[in-house]
């Protein structure tokens, strides 16, 4: 098939019984002078028509909603109106693709625009969730103590310069950073004996992870209170407060790692244990840097569960208006716990305080997301210019390194040679007599000493 590809016309013909007229074949180039090449279609920008129907189906949609709200119908309300206004754009846009599409491409457009409507959903709840937090939040936040002092000498009637939330921030400091220090290495280790060991075992242990995905807050929160704080402490405290966030993280952390690292390929393993390493040193140096962006998303999934929890630290480290930097001594209090205490209320400085606590909390977590994006943004095998900048170091070292290792055997071979030849470096290329090769006699060779040459012939025949 590929020789029909590159022969000519003429050596076609030649199959066909015709005398050859080529002797060689070679490949077949068409003329494309004349030839009129129309205007190139750029695949990912829309048409006319389709700008048109939606555009048209858009206000369509909203006109429609406008008269069944304002003059056809006694409903009331933005919510409802909105809702009337997507169906109706929905039915008109598939309405408008049918009249030059098939019922194929009719579904396409439909689920393609739902599709970017549900995104678009989503996007805007998150910016009006934050877009209202901050608004009213936007009487405490601007005052300096808010983030500098505590709620220690102010109360309810107090003006908004007095009084802040600097206790309940290092309070959630400190319970995530001690969560994190149990979930993350218990929760990858998990993933890893589920993936890579597998076994009876490790389904049952999937399963339970899978169970504790769905468990309610308030029942961790009351676990930790009856293990810990009934049994042991005593107390509350912010490390059971922590122990309390970690039973709701590690479940999150352990089946997204687990979905992560199922997704590194089978090869990578096959070619760490075909070069010789061993089990540990593939999850180590393979698997685990392979999922490693996947790994840092499963650890944010888990932390931005765990941080902004509320009822089982209630129950487990006490409410608080000091500063506590000891989580296994007294109530320390955390920031939706500070944001519960201040909206129960009903002053508008204190509801105002607690708006501003919940805007510091979600930029927190922003903070948190953009460091572990920073830390595991990378792909596998994209290296930092100080990476770069060491990998080129260790190629040179082990340039050096193996340049000294063929001296030593050119040496060894030296001297186990009666002869050798010796060729200088080009240093003068006018003078050639200079680096020609020279052939040297070796007199440490043991063959060359009278003591180690053969006696007589037959002494000669043995020896050799």
């Amino acid at each position: 098939m590929s020789d029909l590809l590159t022969r000519p016309s003429d050596a076609l013909a030649d199959d066909a019984g015709h005398e050859p007229v080529a002797a060689h074949a070679r490949t077949f180039i068409p003329d494309a002078t004349g030839v009129e090449i129309g205007e190139r279609r750029r695949i990912r920008q829309s048409t006319i028509d389709d700008k048109f129907n939606l555009l048209g189906s858009l206000l369509a949609g909203g006109a429609i909603a406008s008269l069944l709200f304002g003059w056809f119908t006694p409903m009331t309300g933005a919510i409802g109106w909105g809702v009337v206004a997507f169906l109706a754009f929905i039915g008109l846009y598939a309405l408008l693709v049918s009249l030059r599409a098939d019922r194929q491409q009719v579904r396409d457009r439909v689920m393609t625009t739902l599709l970017y409507s549900a995104g678009i959903t989503l996007f805007a709840v998150l910016v009006f969730i934050a877009v209202y937090t901050l608004a009213r939040g936007s009487e405490a936040l601007p005052h300096l103590n808010f983030f500098t002092q505590t709620m220690e000498l102010a109360g309810p009637l107090d003006p908004l310069s007095m009084g802040g939330i600097i206790h309940a921030i290092v309070g959630t400091l400190i319970q995530i950073s001690i969560a994190l220090a149990i979930t993350v290495p218990l929760g990858v280790t998990t993933a890893v004996f589920l993936n890579e060991v597998g076994g009876p075992f490790a389904r049952f242990v999937r399963t339970i992870a899978d169970a504790m995905t769905a468990l309610p807050s308030i029942v961790a929160g009351l676990f930790v209170y009856a293990a810990i704080i009934t049994l042991i402490t005593h107390q509350r405290s912010g490390f059971a407060a922590s122990l309390a966030i970690t039973v709701m993280m590690l479940p999150i952390v352990i089946r997204a790692s687990d979905v992560v690292l199922r997704l590194v390929a089978g090869n990578l393993r096959e070619a760490s244990y075909a070069l010789g390493a061993s089990r540990v040193r593939t999850i180590w140096h393979v698997v685990l840097p392979t999922a490693k962006s996947g790994l840092v998303t499963a650890v944010i999934l888990g932390t931005a569960r765990g941080i902004g929890e509320t009822s089982p630290v209630l129950l487990t480290s006490g409410v608080t208006a000091v500063m506590n930097t000891n989580p296994f001594e007294g109530p320390m209090i955390s920031l939706p716990l500070q944001v519960f205490d201040f909206v129960r209320s009903p002053e508008p400085n204190m509801i105002a305080r607690g708006f501003g606590t919940a805007a510091v909390l979600i930029v927190l977590v922003l903070a948190l997301f953009f460091v572990a994006r920073i830390i595991g943004g990378r792909g596998p095998g994209v290296l930092t210019d100080r990476q770069r900048r060491a990998a080129a170091a260790a190629s040179v070292r082990d340039t050096q390194r193996m340049a000294h290792q063929m001296a030593d055997r050119e040496i060894e071979r030296r001297a186990a040679s009666p002869v050798y030849t010796f060729v200088p470096e080009m240093v003068d290329e006018q003078a050639p007599r200079a680096h020609t090769p020279r052939t040297f006699v070796n007199p440490n060779f043991p063959a060359a000493t009278p003591a180690a040459a053969p006696q007589n012939p037959e002494q000669k025949e043995s020896s050799l």
